[in-house]
């Protein structure tokens, strides 16, 4: 029963020290905030920072042409843009595709015309067709 009291002690105070270790980063970084830095706030709202007001703790940002007032608290994290990556960039396992050479030219890129060229080139195989049906005639 002791080891068990002793252990949920120890449980509490490692909580408590990391969360006072969290909470004083998170102070860091919104005193440290300066304009051009894009921030996420609580809410999901994203936009770089205009102004900052300490004695007030307040942050100005812009969010596409906004200006928004908020809190210091309200401010989550510095915003770092997600990696992404193509479904067609990747295999059904999600592990990168192996990079073709781009000057190499396969066949099928041999093979194709663009559509105005193949109806000119069609269209005059058949005048021409048409011409020697009709001097044939004659």
């Amino acid at each position: 029963m002791i080891v068990f009291l002793v252990f949920m002690i120890g449980v509490m105070w490692w909580q408590s020290k990391k969360a006072k270790q969290q909470q004083r980063e998170k102070q860091d970084f919104r005193a440290n905030l300066q304009p051009g830095t894009e921030i996420i706030t609580i809410g999901g709202v994203i936009g770089k920072v205009v102004s900052v007001d300490t004695q007030y703790e307040e942050i100005v940002i812009d969010s596409e042409g906004s200006l928004l007032r908020f809190s210091f608290n309200a401010i989550s994290r510095e915003y770092v843009r997600p990696a992404y990556v193509s479904d067609d960039e990747v295999d059904e396992n999600g592990n990168p595709l192996p990079q073709e050479d781009a000057t190499a030219t396969t066949d099928d890129d041999q093979a194709q015309v663009p559509l105005e060229e193949s109806v000119s080139v069609t269209s005059s195989d058949t005048n021409d067709e048409n011409v020697k049906d009709s001097t044939d005639k004659q």
